[in-house]
């Protein structure tokens, strides 16, 4: 649980900072700092996704089968059952809950920051690592960008953002705990195949952070769960 601790005090470090000394930053600012965290995060699902469809033996064929069919199947179930209108109700829940019924931005700046923060693959991929080998560098990582993200979101969308540590925490430390008990079947596979992905869902948060809202990646989410079930699969991909 300790990747899962240190991103979520590094959201509300950034969240805070965001609310306290945002006035300090311009437009122009907070916009190159976007523009960076976007960056950065497409070159990490980049390579992420590149070190395993170029160089590892799990996928003789390249990977690029898993991808297509993952995220395919997965986009179609995850529009089906609508995962990011469940965002959209918890953070109109959440509103009310925590005193903000009359802030507008709300809802807005919590779902914008909770669907950049949480739902990311690194997200997911790094919990997993720190419940099955007690490896929380990717967590880490993702603690730096989380605060950035944070900080600029606070800034320009309001405190909503801050509350992102909420589904942050109950996320990565449920999925923490539940790798740490699946940890016998968690084989080497699984997790290259969930890697796989993984780091393209984190390639498709970098688009949404450089050039706006063009993916619905939350509706993605099934495709991780589908790439555990698929290296069971006796076909080579």
């Amino acid at each position: 649980m300790i990747g899962t601790l240190v991103n979520t005090g590094a959201i509300l470090a950034g969240g805070v900072c965001g609310h306290l000394f945002g006035r300090l930053l311009k437009t122009r600012h907070q916009e190159t700092l976007t523009m960076a965290c976007g960056v950065g995060t497409l070159f990490i699902g980049m390579a992420g996704a590149l070190q395993y469809m170029l160089h590892h033996d799990l996928f003789p064929g390249g990977g690029a089968m898993l991808v297509v069919a993952c995220l395919a199947l997965g986009g179609l179930i995850g529009e089906i059952v609508n995962i990011e209108r469940g965002f959209e109700r918890f953070g109109e829940w959440l509103k009310i809950k925590t005193g903000n019924a009359k802030d507008q931005g709300f809802v807005n700046g919590f779902l914008t920051a909770s669907l950049t923060v949480c739902i990311g693959a690194m997200a997911i991929v790094g919990a997993i690592q720190d419940g099955v080998a007690g490896d929380w560098s990717t967590l880490g990582a993702k603690a730096i960008l989380d605060l950035i993200i944070v900080m600029v979101m606070t800034c320009s969308l309001g405190k909503g953002c801050v509350f992102s540590a909420l589904p942050v925490f109950l996320w990565e430390g449920g999925l923490t705990l539940l790798a740490s008990a699946l940890k016998p079947i968690m084989t080497d596979a699984a997790m290259g195949y969930l890697s796989l992905v993984g780091n393209v869902l984190i390639f498709c948060v970098g688009i949404n952070l450089v050039w706006g809202k063009k993916i619905r990646v939350a509706n993605l989410l099934p495709a991780v769960l589908l790439s555990v079930i698929a290296s069971f699969l006796p076909i080579p991909f």
